[in-house]
C-alpha cells in the first residue's frame, strides 16, 4: 500500500463523476499529524513541560509511511483492511443505484460503470483516511502516556485541524481525556493552544 494525495471523495452519478468538497482527502492532514507524532513522542516522563519546535518540513510519501510504521501498531494489518472497507463502500453505492426506481436502465448502467471506474480512487481515499486515523490513535496514546498537558502550535499547516480531530479520539479512550483548543495573540502573531486535562 502507498500513501499519495487523491483528492475529495468522489460523488458518482449516471451523468459522471464529481467530488464532495465536504469529504476532503485526509492525506492533507497526514503531514501535520506525523509531525505532531514526532514532536510528542516522549514516552513516559517525569515532566509534563515539553518543548519542541515544529519544523514545518514536508515529508515524502515514503517518509510518511515509515513514520507511521514507527508510531502505529501493525500498519500492515491496518492497510490490509482497506480493501474490505473499499469493497463495503462500493457495495453500498451499488445497492443505492440498484434500489433507485427513478432512473432509466441506461442511466443505471452508466452509474454502475462510473462507480467501477472510480474503484482505485476510492481505495486510495480509504487508505489515506485509515492512515490518518492510525496517526490520531497513536497521538492519543502519546498524550496519555507522557501526560502531556499543553501543546502550543503555529496557526498554519493544519496543526489545529489535526488537534481538533484529536479531541474526539482522546474523549473516546477507556479513561477519557478532556482537551480544548484556543487561540492566543502574542505581539504580532497568533498561536494555537491545545490544553489537556488528565483525570
Amino acid at each position: 500500500m502507498k500513501l499519495k494525495y487523491v483528492g475529495d471523495l468522489p460523488s458518482v452519478s449516471s451523468k459522471g463523476v464529481g467530488f464532495d468538497k465536504t469529504q476532503p482527502d485526509k492525506y492533507n492532514l497526514l503531514q501535520p499529524a506525523v509531525e505532531l507524532l514526532e514532536a510528542l513522542s516522549y514516552g513516559a516522563t517525569e515532566t509534563t513541560q515539553h518543548l519542541h519546535n515544529l519544523s514545518g518540513q514536508s515529508f515524502s510519501d515514503a517518509d510518511l509511511l515509515e513514520m507511521l510504521k514507527k508510531h502505529c501498531v501493525d500498519v500492515n494489518k491496518m492497510f490490509a483492511t482497506c480493501e474490505d472497507k473499499t469493497n463495503e463502500l462500493i457495495e453500498r453505492l451499488i445497492t443505492r443505484v440498484l434500489e433507485n426506481t427513478m432512473i432509466s436502465e441506461d442511466g443505471r448502467k452508466a452509474w454502475l460503470n462510473n462507480i467501477k471506474l472510480m474503484r482505485d480512487y476510492y481505495l486510495q481515499y480509504v487508505i489515506n483516511e485509515t492512515a490518518y486515523n492510525c496517526a490520531l490513535d497513536a497521538l492519543a496514546q502519546q498524550v496519555k502516556v507522557a501526560k502531556v498537558k499543553e501543546v502550543i502550535f503555529p496557526m498554519y499547516k493544519n496543526y489545529g485541524s489535526v488537534l481538533h480531530d484529536l479531541i474526539t479520539v482522546l474523549g473516546h479512550l477507556k479513561a477519557p481525556i478532556d482537551a480544548e483548543l484556543s487561540v492566543e495573540a502574542g505581539g504580532d502573531k497568533f498561536e494555537g493552544k491545545f490544553s489537556i486535562t488528565h483525570r
